[in-house]
């Protein structure tokens, strides 16, 4: 394994990530690279194969608070404490870095605030207005002034969907029927957004709470998903769910409290389970057969105690894991891994890049952001 590091490194305890034996032969057969964040330790790693050894790799980059992704080969979103990123990768086609096949840059930075970023997504085409089982247009839905490719955001703490703005922190696109308006209280802890077709159509909710963190009592059932085309509530009865995620004509999900990965049978409003996770699972991403789950070890604290995630586990003789997994979607198996160890215990966010070999970024504390230039056509 090789590990790249910023050149300037915070003091922090030592950590160690090990990939299952056939985790680096499933990056390889997959043609695929992974990313994902840690809030906590204020990382985002670049998971792939070295160009020219194909040995296992790690990169990472450090920004206070990393949440959110939404990754291509071409362009990075990702939220951090009070900012979302826009990171454009500078190589063309065939061209490489010393080492890396993708070299995302950072080009541009949404000042939203403190409004605890969840989900990012991008609108791939101009959007239409939806509608609701009866033909009729949800005029709840604002997305008139959306236009493509531009992102859209979870923002957990108006308990909305919202974009960007270049005037103001943020213009809210859509609210739970529950919520009764937006104010700065996480009512809900609204978290995860599906898109379907390039448009948003799902998102979870910890609660239908319409107080200040009432989401807070309401941790174990309290869980459910919106359909934001019909702006109906379309199943309930969830524990802390999280990142839904529209694949093959299946909404698939995480019912993180539970420590369950399945996907919601849309015709009869059910949770249907299809793999256990060995830890809290936040962070999902599809690629043909196989979903990339992150796991975290819960906190001691009154968010994580308590719930059946934990008894679970201990009916497993199991204890909770920091890391990623790889389930495979036609046997349930937990096929591969990847653990870490160390000052990182919880992850937020995944994402796969299809047909990128190994990736990598620059970074902000260092100089080398200053040397790296490009014109424009």
């Amino acid at each position: 394994m090789s590990q790249s590091t910023d050149p300037q490194p915070s003091k922090v305890p030592a950590f160690e990530i090990n990939a299952s034996r056939q985790f680096t032969p499933w990056l390889a057969e997959q043609h695929l690279s992974l990313i994902f964040t840690t809030y906590q330790a204020g990382k985002v790693f670049f998971i792939g194969l070295n160009l020219s050894t194909g040995k296992f790799s790690v990169f990472q980059r450090t920004f206070e608070r990393c949440m959110g992704l939404c990754a291509t080969a071409k362009t990075l979103y990702m939220s951090s404490l009070y900012q979302l990123w826009r990171f454009e990768n500078s190589l063309e086609p065939g061209e490489s870095y010393n080492g890396y096949d993708v070299f995302y840059v950072p080009q541009l930075s949404y000042i939203t605030g403190d409004i605890d970023i969840h989900d990012v997504a991008v609108i791939s085409s101009t959007p239409d207005v939806p509608t609701n089982s009866t033909g009729t247009a949800t005029a709840t839905l604002n997305l008139k002034s959306v236009a493509a490719h531009q992102p859209i955001f979870i923002n957990t703490l108006f308990s909305c969907l919202a974009t960007v703005s270049p005037t103001h922190s943020f213009v809210p696109l859509w609210k739970p029927p529950f919520v009764s308006k937006l104010a700065a209280e996480d009512r809900c802890h609204l978290n995860g957004l599906a898109m379907v077709e390039g448009q948003p159509r799902y998102v979870t909710s910890v609660s239908q709470s319409d107080v200040a963190e009432g989401w807070r009592d309401q941790r174990h059932q309290g869980g459910c998903v919106i359909d934001i085309g019909s702006n109906e509530v379309i199943i309930r009865g969830l524990s802390m769910p999280h990142s839904p995620r529209w694949h093959r004509d299946k909404l698939w999900l995480l019912n993180s409290g539970r420590g369950e990965f399945g996907y919601v049978d849309l015709a009869a409003g059910t949770f249907e389970p299809v793999a256990f996770c060995p830890g809290y699972g936040r962070g999902l991403a599809i690629h043909g057969d196989y979903a990339v789950i992150g796991l975290s070890r819960p906190r001691h604290n009154k968010t994580f105690q308590g719930l059946a995630l934990d008894e679970r586990l201990t009916e497993k003789q199991a204890e909770p894991r920091c890391g990623l997994v790889v389930i495979d979607l036609r046997t349930g198996d937990l096929v591969h891994h990847l653990r870490i160890e160390g000052v990182v215990e919880e992850l937020y966010d995944v994402a796969i890049i299809p047909g990128v070999r190994n990736p990598m970024a620059i970074g902000l504390q260092s100089d080398e952001i200053r040397r790296v230039l490009s014109i424009g056509s």
